[in-house]
């Protein structure tokens, strides 16, 4: 191999970068610092702000007191909103509704108990005794009444007073049972074993217990 073989082989072998290095002329000092201070001469950075462009320090906080006491005017003259109603906007009153009035005019206000696990005919037994009678009577009646009926007709009965107190402002010394009857509910079906494998139907009656009250005549 000739000695220009193996400059050429070394030449190959060096990278491209330092190639260009070498092969690119040298640039003058002269040129660099020209070029370093217009890039210094062109930035913003290092161009000072003029004083006439600064506003003054207190123009600022005047402008910012001024606004605070505007805000503070204009909330005294807005009305409070609040969970306080005024007069004008609060919610209406609902009176109470007028009693009820039977045909012949008097008032007439009412109680009922559905679906009672009571017999209708065993209710009724009860509520026979209390029909016509004032409400301190009836009250003694159903305390010493021995059937089972007799505790949920009290029930009921204390119901139809507090209506009549509560809803249309009626005293209870003056009111007599108007009427009180028993009406026939829905019946429950059960069974139970009998002899012979047989089984026989049990029928577990409700009621629907009313009673009406009235002002004494």
């Amino acid at each position: 191999m000739s000695e220009e073989e193996k400059q050429n082989a070394e030449e190959q072998k060096q990278p491209r970068r330092s190639r260009r290095k070498k092969d690119a002329p040298a640039e003058p000092e002269g040129k660099a610092v020209d070029a370093a201070e217009e890039s210094a001469v062109d930035s913003p950075q290092s161009a000072e702000p003029e004083p006439d462009a600064e506003p003054p320090a207190d123009e600022p906080q005047a402008d910012a007191d001024g606004d605070a006491e505007e805000a503070a005017e204009e909330a005294e003259e807005k009305p409070k909103r609040g969970r306080r109603r005024s007069s004008e906007t609060a919610a209406p009153v609902h009176k109470k509704a007028p009693a009820p009035r039977a045909a012949d005019g008097t008032v007439v206000v009412r109680a009922q108990a559905k679906y009672v696990r009571h017999a209708p005919r065993k209710a009724r037994l009860v509520v026979d005794h209390i029909r016509g009678k004032s409400i301190d009577e009836a009250r003694a009646i159903l305390q010493h009444t021995p059937r089972a009926a007799a505790v949920d007709v009290l029930k009921l009965l204390e119901s139809a007073v507090a209506n009549a107190e509560n809803n249309h402002e009626l005293v209870a010394d003056e009111l007599v049972i108007r009427k009180a009857y028993v009406d026939e509910g829905p019946t429950l079906k059960r069974y139970r074993p009998r002899a012979l494998g047989r089984a026989t139907r049990i029928r577990k009656r409700t009621s629907h217990m009313t009673i009406q009250l009235s002002p004494k005549e």
